[in-house]
């Protein structure tokens, strides 16, 4: 990951509000840096980097030779940028994927740009022929951005800590900049911003497959394998060491699998390191090493206790930023793993199965949708609301270790072309959730049939055991910590946001509080099955848990 930061007509002096671009340095641990531009006063662009490519040129903010009135901070991959080369006669200067970003602006301007590229982008764009900022990010928002707009000031960072101690007018908040919007603003000669609505220019679903691969309109397996296989292997782009994690359960083993196969074709020669993370009696950690063995990867395990697991929660809820309550379950083995990856190894780059529940309906409660056509609509709610969920808890997780994750089943043409199929053929099918994507690669040996057909096991609970299942282990330490009276009378004490209905709600929501005072707005709406009447987000208290 890197991190972006900006602050366009500031009312302070700019240099005070500078110390706020290190509270991302996490983001970017190679090298930073932070510079002004002339004709915009009151303005500074920031940028922590974390090297994949190019290390001597490839620094931000990004100015050309050819085009030296732009300038550019993004946080991202751009996976077409050889192609958009080939296709227009760019002439790049660096070796950065993002140059494509420059390039394709130039030529094309601004919405037109952020629809052409193929990829995972928050970019601020800088125009200052134009005396223009050009904001935009990914469809599903897989890399983050905040701003705020206050009376000619604008603040744009990946996470909301680098801007909320930045003085603003009461009401003004810090917000999520919508995925799939691009956003464009004056600046007047003295620095000040003029607000313009931000505008879609993608949406999910919208992406045209057919343009990038040959489909059998009579094959669709032949098709999800092809799309699946490309989407893993455009992001092969790195020049610094690729590993994956690997929870032993169907998406991440699929992608495990098939980097293992594009690792090999493209003549990469280190062996792939894969991770899990789990507590003593994880099914996740035996599948995990079924998995690995199958495909030969040098694997490493991570354990932890229980004690371990709550003492992580306060710097977890610091990343994340947020109190949802599955958000920070999950998120502790994914930090702790990643801790465990940026200590004890040298990969940089991890891909992971993230986005394929809500693409290919695989949380089990979708066994349960009256419709077909309501677990579509369902899927498609879940991929818009990815970005505060479980993008955020997979960008926030990794990025605080200084690591990038990379999202195959997030691939713009991949989710497009599955999202196109008839809704009854993506439903879960003879009890089996996913049971299209399985079936897809049945037969292919990438997948040991056990692992192929292995029922969902939602991250937060297989990393623990049936007996002692990691949600139970907190409502217990919560229970200890927050007495029934605190509870009782929640809805007097959080006068805004999410009132918490249970003890340990109830501590996620204090220590949010402690670290993000007024913000509550960050975390919506509590991630909460469908269609099932569930009091509790984990999958083992649902009665179609298998």
């Amino acid at each position: 990951m890197c991190g972006i930061w900006a602050i366009f007509g500031a009312k302070q002096d700019v240099k005070q509000l500078c110390v706020n671009c290190m509270k991302i340095a996490h983001r970017g641990p190679d090298t930073w840096r932070l510079e002004s531009i002339r004709a915009f006063p009151n303005s500074c662009l920031g940028f922590h980097r974390l090297v994949i490519i190019d290390p001597k040129y490839g620094m931000q903010p990004m100015t050309l030779k050819a085009y030296p009135h732009l300038w550019l901070i993004y946080n991202g991959e751009i996976y077409n940028y050889k192609k958009l080369q080939s296709e227009f006669g760019y002439k790049y200067e660096t070796r950065c994927d993002g140059e494509a970003i420059l390039h394709t602006y130039a030529r094309f301007g601004a919405e037109k740009a952020a629809s052409m590229l193929d990829g995972v982008f928050a970019f601020v764009i800088v125009d200052t022929n134009e005396r223009k900022v050009h904001l935009a990010r990914d469809i599903f928002g897989v890399r983050p951005m905040f701003t705020f707009f206050d009376n000619g000031t604008l603040g744009v960072c990946s996470e909301a800590k680098g801007l909320i101690d930045i003085p603003r007018t009461d009401g003004i908040h810090v917000k999520p900049f919508m995925p799939g919007h691009l956003q464009s603003l004056d600046v007047d000669v003295e620095g000040k911003v003029t607000w313009w609505d931000s505008s879609p220019f993608l949406s999910v679903g919208g992406s045209d497959f057919n343009s990038v691969a040959t489909l059998d309109p009579n094959d669709v397996h032949a098709n999800i394998r092809l799309l699946l296989k490309a989407a893993v292997k455009k992001r092969l782009i790195a020049e610094c060491r690729i590993g994956c994690l690997l929870s032993g359960g169907l998406d991440s083993s699929l992608i495990c699998s098939l980097l293992a196969q594009c690792m090999k074709e493209e003549g990469i020669t280190y062996p792939l390191q894969t991770f899990s993370v789990g507590m003593e009696g994880s099914p996740d950690l035996e599948a995990a090493r079924i998995m690995s063995a199958h495909i030969g990867t040098e694997h490493h395990e991570v354990s932890f206790t229980p004690e371990e697991g709550i003492q992580a929660i306060r710097e977890v809820i610091y990343h994340l930023e947020s109190y949802d309550i599955v958000n920070i379950r999950a998120s502790v083995g994914m930090y702790l793993v990643s801790k465990y990856v940026k200590e004890n190894t040298d990969t940089t780059v991890l891909y992971s199965g993230e986005g394929s529940d809500e693409v290919c309906q695989g949380y089990i409660y979708f066994h349960k949708a009256p419709t077909p056509q309501e677990g579509d609509a369902q899927s498609r709610r879940l991929l818009r609301d990815l970005y505060l969920y479980d993008n955020l808890r997979a960008d926030r997780t990794t990025a605080a270790h200084g690591l990038e994750l990379r999202v195959p089943f997030l691939d713009k043409y991949f989710s497009s072309y599955y999202l196109s199929l008839p809704s009854e053929k993506r439903r879960p099918t003879n009890g089996v959730e996913k049971h299209l994507l399985r079936s897809a690669f049945s037969g292919t040996g990438l997948l040991p049939e056990e692992i192929l057909w292995r029922p969902k096991e939602a991250f937060s609970d297989g990393m623990s055991s049936k007996e002692k299942s990691w949600f139970c282990l907190l409502q217990k330490d919560a229970e200890d910590k927050i007495s029934d009276d605190s509870l009782a009378t929640a809805g007097t004490q959080f006068k805004t946001g999410l009132v918490p209905k249970s003890k340990e709600a109830y501590f996620y929501r204090v220590l949010f509080d402690e670290m993000f005072p007024q913000h509550s707005h960050f975390t919506p709406y509590y991630w909460m099955p469908r269609w099932m009447n569930a009091t509790d987000p984990s999958a083992r208290t649902l009665s179609v848990y298998k």
